[in-house]
């Protein structure tokens, strides 16, 4: 992995600003990622302006459906933000390294606090599909197994803490900040939860053993991204709230056993017909796009309760 290709930091920032960032958007204090089927969010931005991730030196382009590819400046109540309307995962064939490249950027930008989002699988029965899991901890499988987005040559200044503690990855202050929000929007007090993140490669959907596996570690929510953009912000001094929509629920129930199935078979026993149990990203992208408005105004209540204006 080249440094010159996988940190161009000065020229990013350079581009963007280029672009033509009016000045009282160029240097927010927070960032927002938007994950699958919630760059809606950008809906609630005033005074947006967009630069395309293709303008940008060490930006790629997102090519998972239901991801955009700018970084969109703008207003959330009084507010300045910065959000990526679209986000990159090493499973597009990305090395970790650089997916993270962005976060980076943000942080050169003046961004201090950053609020991810994502969609992701449900582990926890109590958490039923819709509801937003408050990020506070999280198991990361490809990061304990050689996949980790501080790997490689460490980018310069002030980017180079090596060794980068997890312990407490999850600002506390951020996290009280949601369900501060969620109570002053009036939510129902089930919309929200808080669990731990599991992080797997992807791109395929757990197994039902690997679900259980998970399950059994605790785990509310697992997911192919956002980790390693914590871990980035972490390095970088940034303040971290990641919030999790339940799109889809995990398979977890144990495969049909097929020894069984024959053996009813040979004593003419019926067979109940079973509907098979499969996850799919067309689910994962209808329950963003439906639960895009709560997501939005839930972040919009936070920006301004870390803003001051709640």
């Amino acid at each position: 992995m080249s440094p010159t290709l996988s940190f161009p930091l000065n020229e990013a920032v350079s581009a963007i600003l280029a672009a033509g960032v009016p000045s009282n958007l160029s240097s927010p204090k927070i960032g927002i990622i938007c994950g699958s089927g919630l760059s809606g969010l950008s809906a609630s931005l005033k005074e947006k302006f967009e630069v395309p991730y293709e303008s940008i030196p060490g930006f790629l382009q997102s090519t998972v459906q239901g991801h955009k590819s700018s970084l969109a400046f703008g207003f959330l109540g009084d507010v300045p933000v910065v959000a990526m309307l679209g986000r990159f995962h090493p499973y597009e064939g990305h090395p970790i390294q650089e997916t993270v490249f962005p976060v980076r950027v943000l942080k050169l930008l003046g961004v201090e606090k950053l609020i991810i989002t994502n969609a992701a699988g449900g582990l926890n029965p109590a958490n039923p599909v819709g509801t937003i899991i408050v990020i506070n901890d999280h198991f990361s499988l490809p990061g304990l197994s050689g996949s980790n987005a501080l790997m490689g040559p460490c980018p310069p200044a002030p980017f180079d803490m090596r060794f980068v503690p997890m312990s407490e990855a999850y600002s506390l202050e951020m996290r009280k900040a949601a369900f501060k929000a969620a109570h002053q929007l009036e939510f129902p007090r089930e919309a929200l939860a808080e669990g731990v993140y599991a992080h797997v490669s992807g791109p395929t959907y757990e197994s039902r053993t690997e679900g259980r596996f998970l399950a059994s570690l605790g785990c509310s929510a697992v997911g192919m991204s956002t980790v390693g953009e914590v871990v980035a912000a972490r390095q970088a001094g940034l303040d971290v709230l990641v919030l999790s929509l339940i799109t889809n629920a995990v398979i977890v129930t144990p495969q049909r056993s097929a020894r069984d199935e024959v053996d009813k078979e040979i004593r003419g026993e019926t067979i109940e017909v079973i509907a098979k149990e499969e996850a799919s990203h067309e689910e994962v992208l209808e329950v963003g796009t439906r639960k895009a408005v709560e997501v939005g105004r839930l972040v919009e209540r936070v920006v301004g309760i870390l803003g001051g204006k709640y």
